[in-house]
């Protein structure tokens, strides 16, 4: 496997609330995981480091994760622990109430993948030069296109497409979404809403399919991002199969 990761503040932040990590744990099971950070006070960058850093810290100290279902059961559990850590910053730190994180995550063993998330925060599978998304964004915006009462071309420009559902931080309790997914990808990106605001899936299609390093095709999207705005901080974390 090869692997790259990188966070980009963007051209219109003035700071980057962002936190990205791909990282191994003994048996070089993976974990990829993105987090947008949101609230006053820079409390975001607070928020999406806590998460980031928690959850890596604990996956790097086990030697495996065990089977699938000891995986589910794990990433719930630490996402839990996550999400109360940052629940108790609030409340020690009342200047940053309102703050929370987006979490999007892949598990990747040799017996199987997995994807969780909250928030909308994106996750995608490669195969033959084509990404296919796996989450669900937790928006109001997507409620309304589930329900029917939006289209998606209406929800794109919709003046509350970013309002979000749910978010690690904003209670005491959350629940993630766990999805399991076939292992025969040829890669791995996930991704904040600062790449995929600013370009669609073909344009992000057309940079995958680029023979490029993994490097290579993180700083082009995140290039392109800039070149079309850069209206938000743009992290992404990108893996794929050594020859793909």
């Amino acid at each position: 496997m090869e692997y790259f990761y990188l966070t980009d503040p963007g051209k219109v932040r003035d700071h980057n609330e962002d936190s990205v990590i791909i990282t191994e744990n003994y048996e070089k099971e993976v974990l990829l995981a993105v987090a947008d950070g949101m609230g006053g006070h820079r409390a975001g960058e607070v928020a999406s480091s806590i998460a980031i850093t928690h959850i890596a810290s604990r996956f790097k100290e086990m030697s495996r994760i065990g089977n699938q279902e000891d995986a589910i059961n794990w990433i719930k559990d630490t996402v839990s622990e996550a999400n109360m850590k940052i629940y108790k910053y609030t409340e020690e730190h009342p200047e940053s109430v309102g703050m929370g994180t987006t979490l999007v995550v892949a598990i990747l063993t040799p017996e199987f993948l997995l994807f969780g998330n909250i928030g909308d925060s994106s996750g995608f599978v490669v195969k033959q030069g084509k990404i296919y998304k796996i989450t669900s964004d937790h928006t109001l915006v997507n409620l309304l296109v589930k329900s029917g009462e939006l289209t998606e071309d209406e929800a794109k420009h919709h003046p509350r497409k970013n309002v979000l559902m749910k978010a690690l931080g904003a209670t005491n309790t959350v629940e993630m979404d766990v999805i399991v997914v076939e292992r025969d990808v040829d890669a791995i990106l996930l991704c904040s809403d600062g790449l995929t605001n600013m370009l669609d899936k073909e344009q992000i299609e057309h940079v995958i399919d680029e023979d490029l390093t993994p490097e290579e095709k993180v700083r082009k999207l995140i290039h392109k991002s800039n070149n079309r705005g850069g209206n938000d901080n743009i992290s992404i974390a990108y893996l794929r199969k050594v020859g793909v």
